[in-house]
């Protein structure tokens, strides 16, 4: 049976890339987005272009009290565009980067972090549990930055590393159903995140690059790929790990 994943977040960058790579690898995706919807729908238009089946549907995974109104209108998707009532692989993958040193970092700043990459992955997780199928799969999107430290970054990687923990208990915990959950952490990307800066400061870029072995900063195909691969048959014996895919970062 053709397998059908929850990509969060994949209207663009990490996200757009994993869910395009998903399908290239025979996968049907559904995609979130917060509020590009008609980014949402080109990925939708270029899954159905490689033959198989997507839908977007929009969810703001630091909110959790629309996660029941969401799940609902998943069952209705699932029913109506793949005749089931439910999925085998979700991908946390949404978030934000807000960059401040410890001691100017607000309050605002900080509950957003935890609301979207912590808050938001445990009960959207906790949320779908009951349509996501025995034997399924779970990655959850970390970052190099909490085994690398940079200045400014401090809360970020702060929920992160709280997000590896929460993994390895899910993982415990889904065993018995089957259910594999794994943290990809990526280093450095050019995408759009944190309004491009890694892409577009060149004293970001330069400085990630200079950390890297390989001695570039990454691009989305480097980690989407990736993902899909995790997802798949042949890695149904990884559970439990932080993978990181830095190039190489901090060594």
């Amino acid at each position: 049976m053709t397998t059908i994943a929850l990509v969060t977040g994949a209207s663009r960058g990490l996200g757009r890339n994993t869910a395009l790579s998903i399908a290239a690898r025979g996968g049907n995706v559904v995609i979130t987005y917060q509020s590009r919807a008609e980014e949402a729908q080109a990925v939708v238009a270029e899954i159905a272009a490689m033959g198989r089946k997507a839908a977007a549907l929009q969810l703001d995974v630091g909110n959790v009290a629309a996660f029941p109104a969401f799940v609902s209108t998943l069952r209705v998707v699932l029913a109506e565009t793949w005749g089931r009532d439910n999925f085998d692989h979700l991908v946390n993958n949404a978030g934000h980067g807000d960059y401040a040193p410890i001691a100017e970092t607000t309050v605002a700043q900080f509950d957003r972090l935890v609301d979207v990459h912590f808050k938001g992955v445990f009960f959207l997780t906790q949320a779908l549990l009951p349509l996501l199928s025995d034997g399924g799969r779970i990655v959850n999107l970390s970052s190099g930055l909490t085994r690398v430290s940079a200045p400014g970054w401090a809360a970020y990687a702060a929920v992160k590393g709280a997000v590896e923990v929460l993994s390895v208990y899910m993982a415990k915990e889904l065993g018995a159903r089957g259910i594999a959950v794994n943290t990809v952490a990526p280093g450095a990307i050019e995408t759009d995140f944190f309004g491009g800066a890694v892409r577009d400061t060149p004293e970001f870029n330069s400085f990630f690059a200079g950390m890297t072995a390989l001695g570039r900063v990454g691009v989305a195909e480097d980690i989407g790929p990736m993902i899909a691969s995790l997802l798949s048959p042949e890695n149904r014996w990884v559970n439990a790990q932080r993978i990181e895919v830095s190039g190489g970062q901090g060594i």
